[in-house]
């Protein structure tokens, strides 16, 4: 095969819409834009969802119920008819497998799965295998080693977990407030208390 005998694959490519040529070709007179109005003007374009200013569907519509997709955890799939490109004997990990550009992509775990056939005995790294995959592996000798992947790190300005044990630590505030209220109320039955008609002691001279 030369270059000369490369071709597209039928069906790939279509011949180009003449517009504008009478009306008997179809795409006459208005040339498939429809008659006056916004969508006729050339350079016009209305995002997706927009319904002419009244509140869209996506609106109108109410939110409820919770999923995990913010949360769920992904993978970059590499096959094992990839990691062929590997020398015999070799330790594929993940560093490897991104220089040669079979993991890419901002996701930072590694899934190898079972499709086409391995031809090499490889020690292959990763964060997960698929069943057939770590068979493949295992049936020409090599070995498959799990990635641990490191847990979120925990924000700052918390203090540390105490050990079981230690005695709890004693808060540096001020003692509590004394309770300023009233005396206890007495008991029904008690005589009331008689005022003394003598002056206290600790009264001063009397000014005229």
């Amino acid at each position: 095969m030369r270059l000369h005998d490369l071709k597209p694959r039928p069906g790939s490519t279509h011949r180009r819409k003449r517009l504008g040529q009478g009306e008997s070709s179809g795409h006459g007179k208005t040339s498939g834009r429809g008659g006056k109005g916004q969508t006729a003007r050339s350079g016009s374009s209305i995002r997706i969802g927009f319904e002419g200013g009244q509140m869209p569907l996506i609106r109108r519509l109410p939110k409820r119920g919770f999923n995990n997709a913010r949360f769920a955890v992904r993978y970059i799939p590499v096959n094992l008819e990839a990691l062929n490109r590997f020398e015999d004997g070799a330790t594929v990990d993940e560093a490897a497998m991104r220089g040669l550009g079979l993991a890419n992509g901002r996701e930072k775990r590694l899934k190898i799965l079972g499709d086409g056939e391995l031809t090499r005995k490889l020690t292959v790294k990763a964060h997960a295998f698929s069943a057939a995959a770590r068979a493949k592996i295992e049936k020409l000798g090599g070995t498959c080693q799990l990635i641990e992947s490191k847990p979120p790190p925990k924000p700052e300005g918390k203090p540390p977990a105490k050990s079981e044990g230690e005695p709890p630590a004693k808060s540096e505030g001020k003692p509590p407030a004394k309770s300023e209220g009233k005396p206890p109320a007495k008991s029904e039955g008690e005589p009331p208390a008689k005022l003394s008609d003598k002056p206290s002691e600790k009264a001063g001279p009397a000014t005229t």
